[in-house]
């Protein structure tokens, strides 16, 4: 990767209502959060970074090295300085090191961002070639959207009352001391029309839970509620999710739930499993760290979470994917101890969940970037009559779980994705 040059370029832009107008309709790459954000134009990518299953160390890692090799020798002029400008990869990395997908970084040609009521353009391009749209009368125009259509999904390797099974065994792990929380997923599976304009379900999720980092990178689509770590000029920031109910039918109903959830001692519980291990695994990188004492209730469209938000300064010579690669699983989507909890995972659940509960987001030049955790979304593998569609949500089991509620939650959980496929 070292010998590939990349010479960059942003400068200010007309800030766009809509970007993910501008963004390929069957491959869109995008992160949006209440309309700001970066998508690249088109589907050209100068530089794609994959990581299969058998390189070695973490797949993080190795990217994270191919990243400062790749920045090191590139060729930036961005005096625009604003979160997401200057040379920038969006990824996509798998939840598991086992799992068969690839782990990925992908650097496009053309970015178009918006920050704050501030627009701007990347053009990128290997060294001695042409910056796109440098092109005498080229010019950059919005793509129409395609056709509306709808998807079906339905249970996949893992039916309800498997998972309930699933949900028995790791409680008797959990009595036996083997561990004391394991995230369990279940799956969906279906198909949607071969040729699908991709970027209405990404602005469906987009506008039906602006809050929620929404995300579109290599077939992974997505709304998630749940920062894993965000760097920007050197100061760290994540956001704990652990412990969830449904949003009621109306306001005595919400004002109910919110205060179910808030007393709640088996989620405060699991919720607490979730903060230290998340503190424990930046206290190596991070100084002059802080965490509330106690997790506030974070309000989305269709249910409430117990959250908590942590800050800190990043050390010296780090980047946004180191942090990410340290963080990565957390208890809230693995369990607690991580190492037995991702074993039990293994055997547990029928299936290899990918991306899912893997990281995504970005990362620039300086080492700053914005990173989720991959929930609330689907991967989407395109054949050659359907796309295949694969959507997973989990629930984290302590010795106080019901397999029942805990079904239940996940099918809150795939409420988002699945209204949006439908």
């Amino acid at each position: 990767m070292s010998s590939t040059r990349l010479v960059v370029q942003t400068r200010e832009f007309d800030p766009v209502d809509d970007l993910l107008a501008y963004a390929h309709p069957h491959s869109p790459l995008a992160w949006l959060r209440r309309g700001d954000g970066i998508v690249a134009v088109g589907d050209s990518a100068p530089v794609t970074i994959r990581v299969p299953a058998d390189r070695g160390p973490l797949r993080s890692a190795v990217i994270a090295e191919s990243w400062r090799a790749l920045t090191d020798a590139a060729e930036i002029n961005d005096p625009v300085q604003l979160p997401g400008t200057g040379l920038v990869g969006f990824g996509a990395l798998t939840f598991d090191e086992g799992s068969a997908a690839d782990s990925v970084l992908v650097v496009p040609s053309m970015i178009l961002g918006r920050h704050r009521g501030r627009g701007w353009i990347t053009r990128i391009a290997v060294s001695g070639t042409e910056l796109p749209g440098d092109q005498p009368g080229a010019t950059l125009s919005p793509v129409a959207y395609g056709p509306h259509w709808a998807g079906t999904v339905g249970p996949g390797r893992q039916s309800p009352a498997g998972y309930q099974a699933s949900i028995r065994d790791a409680l008797e792990r959990i009595g036996a001391g083997e561990a004391s929380k394991i995230v369990l997923a279940r799956d969906l599976e279906g198909t949607i029309p071969a040729g699908s304009d991709l970027r209405r379900l990404v602005r469906e999720l987009s506008t039906g839970y602006p809050d929620t980092w929404t995300f579109a990178v290599d077939g992974l689509i997505g709304a998630s509620p749940e920062t894993l770590v965000t760097v920007q000029d050197r100061t760290v920031t994540a956001r704990v999710l652990a412990g969830t109910i449904g949003r009621g039918a109306d306001a005595d109903e919400d004002a109910a739930a919110s205060a179910r959830l808030a007393a709640s001692v088996k989620d405060l519980d699991e919720h607490q499993y979730a903060v230290r291990s998340l503190l424990e695994s930046l206290r190596p990188h991070v100084r002059a760290m802080a965490s509330s004492e106690q997790p506030f209730l974070l309000k989305l469209p269709n249910l409430f979470h117990l959250a908590t938000d942590v800050e800190g300064e990043l050390s010296a010579g780090e980047s946004a994917l180191d942090l990410v690669g340290a963080l990565h699983p957390t208890a809230a989507v693995a369990g607690t101890p991580t190492p037995a909890a991702v074993a039990a995972i293994r055997e547990l659940e029928p299936f290899d969940r990918g991306r899912y509960a893997g990281p995504v987001g970005w990362i620039d030049a300086n080492g700053n970037g914005e990173w989720a955790i991959a929930l609330r979304c689907a991967q989407f593998s395109a054949g050659d009559d359907t796309i295949a569609v694969t959507a997973h949500a989990g629930a984290g089991i302590v010795a106080a779980s019901d397999p029942e509620t805990e079904l239940l939650e996940t099918r809150v959980k795939f409420r988002p994705l699945v209204d949006a496929l439908a």
